[in-house]
């Protein structure tokens, strides 16, 4: 899919976001207006600034600053940027005198336009929409809190703003579509983070969320973006904003809320209830090397975490802890988000144990014990230890107890990190949050704060898995399956719009899908000869465009095993089906070997509104319902794309085998998913869903026993 319109470059933003002149328009005569706490907040902003207040203008003595000038005309030319501080019925007069003094951004506070549902109000919106492309004035709001920028030196907004750290350390670019949550994230500010900007949209009718990632692309000052991101009515533009940073070499961190689910439960198939909104953005924002956070409170960590740490150099993760229970927490969460804590060397757990008594643990998480209170260098040679050696590539170290010395055995592993290049993780175990300690780490260039393991191990997975993408960017996409294989569908639409079980294999084989051998028949007789024909035992299924849940309607017959039983199925089935559905068009019933089931998956997808086709792969049978352990991505999918999206199920080990089942064809089980991903980006114009469940591991091999193909409705 395209976006609706280009993102806007640096050189259109930068008067909106790094303004040297500045008007604050502004009404009221009061102190504490909008338009009067912005001024306070620029005074020591460096920019140019003048207000505009006729009702001050007269009573203002001349070179006071700012100056204030009774009309906007009165400004010199080529102003940057017009903080637009007035009532909503005065906005667009306001703004259209801008737009025609040559002033080339805007920061709109008033609120009460679209955000209220009201059509008169998303009227007013528009007329701003329409001003800005008219004018090629640049618009950030309506019903915006203003942004900071110039690592808070420029503070165009009404709140009372923190301070941004000015270390370098971990400079985070903040975007944020909420302006009250942006400037909640931006205290992070005042326990240590330090942020080059902090932007905010509200309601965006023109500069939005996408062009403000994009713009901190190019930024210089801006190390790594955190995107607090609630929806866009073409997230396209987003991931080609996501992209643009990968370019440029910074991570995206993104937290996304408003994740709901509905306008997914009337899904036809599985795979279409399984891909609902929420797991489609994940599979979207993956695919342009974004990596979403699932908490609020992991976003400002993980960005910051991001900007220290580089790109991994292995996925291997070290531990060391002075408290036993701390080693085993680490091992716990280190399990829980699949982060390897691989053993040392035979090498490496010598010098370990040269360091730690014999009470205490040279395995990996290593237990230094208490004794480094009268052996503090064991800590830091500890971690030189781990390392210097090429299994890991980050060390995690709980901190138990926030008070002077546990500050400084901190500080001491800042020249471990500096000399390995490799990030430390200190995670605060205590709950004084801001104890001795916790700004110091902070503003280390070699350590990252985490408050929690939880968040930390989080983190630390996303850094392995952006790693591997980063690492495939230039992967050849090598298609499967024959592109001719796109006619099969063509040759078979007029069907319906539900296309019949037989059909939909057919479609999916030509695209060299594996699928169980059929045959349709009209009479118990003819069900009883394909079965002698196939071996026993057998199964029947109707055949029906009208009837696309076969179980539901009594149309499907297992394990029978004699030419009788499998009459007796066949009468059953059309009884059945008739009673259930008396209008449908019957074709028949389908005779299928029955396949010894090890393992049962899911494979499908659908045509996702806003990020066209998708693919799903999941545990089946039972689990479906069960777990939901599914795994969602936009297709088309490479082979080490299927790979992974196999290796995040969390049944996975279930593929290696299970209590005594064959192990699955885990190269064959993959090209499955990249040829279904193949048909679905071949036919996103006109399939609706496709659901191959179960996709049956039996005896090794891959074998599709039933498929559901949904074509979109004519008017769709």
């Amino acid at each position: 899919m395209t976006s609706s319109r280009s993102l806007y470059g640096a050189a259109e933003l930068w008067p909106l976001i790094q303004p040297r002149s500045i008007a604050i328009v502004d009404f009221s005569s009061k102190p504490g207006s909008f338009g009067a706490r912005t001024a306070q907040n620029l005074l020591d902003s460096g920019a140019q600034v003048w207000m505009i207040n006729p009702k001050l203008a007269a009573k203002t003595a001349p070179g006071c600053s700012p100056a204030v000038l009774a009309h906007i005309d009165l400004l010199p030319e080529a102003v940057d940027c017009a903080v637009i501080a007035v009532p909503r019925d005065a906005v667009h007069e306001v703004a259209s005198a801008c737009a025609r003094k040559g002033v080339r951004g805007a920061i709109v506070y008033a609120s009460g336009y679209a955000e209220t549902g009201q059509a008169e109000h998303r009227i007013l919106q528009e007329q701003l929409t329409e001003l800005s492309r008219q004018s090629g004035m640049r618009i950030l709001g309506p019903n915006c809190i203003g942004i900071l920028s110039d690592s808070g030196r420029l503070r165009l907004t009404f709140a009372e703003a923190p301070e941004l750290a000015q270390s370098r350390s971990s400079s985070i670019g903040l975007v944020s579509q909420s302006g009250g949550l942006g400037l909640a994230l931006a205290q992070a500010a005042r326990h240590g983070y330090a942020f080059s900007h902090v932007l905010t949209g509200g309601n965006s009718c023109d500069v939005d969320v996408a062009d403000q990632v994009a713009y901190l692309a190019d930024a210089p000052d801006c190390k790594v973006i955190a995107c607090l991101f609630e929806g866009m009515a073409d997230p396209q533009r987003l991931l080609e904003a996501g992209r643009r940073a990968a370019r440029a070499g910074k991570p995206v961190i993104v937290h996304k809320i408003a994740t709901g689910e509905e306008g997914m439960q009337a899904a036809m198939s599985h795979t279409g209830s399984l891909a609902g909104s929420a797991s489609v953005y994940r599979a979207a924002f993956e695919s342009a090397g974004i990596i979403e956070v699932d908490d609020f409170e992991a976003l400002i960590e993980t960005a910051a975490f991001f900007a220290k740490a580089g790109q991994p150099r292995s996925t291997g993760v070290a531990a060391l802890s002075t408290s036993g229970g701390g080693a085993i927490m680490v091992a716990d969460k280190a399990e829980l988000h699949q982060v390897p804590l691989p053993q040392p060397s035979a090498e490496v757990e010598a010098l370990l144990r040269s360091h730690i008594p014999e009470f205490g643990s040279s395995r990996n998480p290593c237990d230094v014990t208490a004794q480094i209170l009268t052996n503090p260098q064991s800590l830091p040679e500890c971690a030189r230890a781990m390392l210097n050696s090429d299994t890991y590539g980050a060390l995690v170290l709980p901190h138990p107890y926030a008070y002077p010395p546990g500050t400084q055995r901190l500080l001491a592993l800042e020249s471990v990190g500096r000399e390995t290049g490799k990030p430390i993780c200190c995670v605060w175990l205590s709950q004084w949050m801001d104890g001795p300690g916790a700004m110091e780490v902070e503003a280390s260039p070699h350590l990252a704060l985490f408050r929690s393991l939880d968040r930390c191990m989080a983190a630390l997975r996303a850094w392995h898995l952006y790693g591997q993408r980063l690492s495939r960017q230039a992967e050849q996409k090598t298609r499967l399956s024959d592109p001719a294989a796109a006619q099969a569908l063509a040759q078979e639409a007029h069907t319906g719009r539900t296309l019949t079980e037989s059909v939909s294999k057919h479609v999916l084989n030509a695209y060299g899908v594996p699928v169980v051998p059929e045959r349709l028949v009209q009479s118990a007789q003819a069900a009883a000869d394909a079965a002698e024909n196939f071996g026993y035992p057998v199964v029947l299924k109707v055949q029906s465009p009208d009837v696309p849940h076969k179980t539901e309607a009594g149309g499907v017959q297992l394990d029978l095993r004699s030419a009788k039983a499998v009459g007796e199925a066949y009468d059953a089935i059309m009884t059945s089906v008739r009673a259930h559905s008396p209008h449908a068009h019957i074709d028949g019933v389908l005779v299928q070997p029955m396949i010894r089931r090890d393992l049962e998956l899911i494979v499908g997808g659908r045509r996702d509104p806003q990020f066209g086709p998708t693919v799903v792969v999941g545990l089946g049978g039972v689990f479906v319902e069960l777990l939901k352990d599914s795994v969602v991505a936009l297709a088309p999918v490479t082979l080490a794309q299927a790979h992974d999206m196999l290796n995040q199920l969390r049944g996975r080990a279930l593929l290696d085998g299970f209590r005594g089942t064959p192990a699955a064809n885990l190269e064959e089980v993959a090209e499955t998913v990249v040829r279904v991903s193949e048909f679905l980006a071949d036919h996103s114009g006109i399939v609706d869903e496709l659901d191959v469940n179960p996709l049956v591991i039996s005896n090794g091999r891959t074998i599709a026993v039933d498929a559901l193909i949904a074509l979109r409705s004519p008017d769709a």
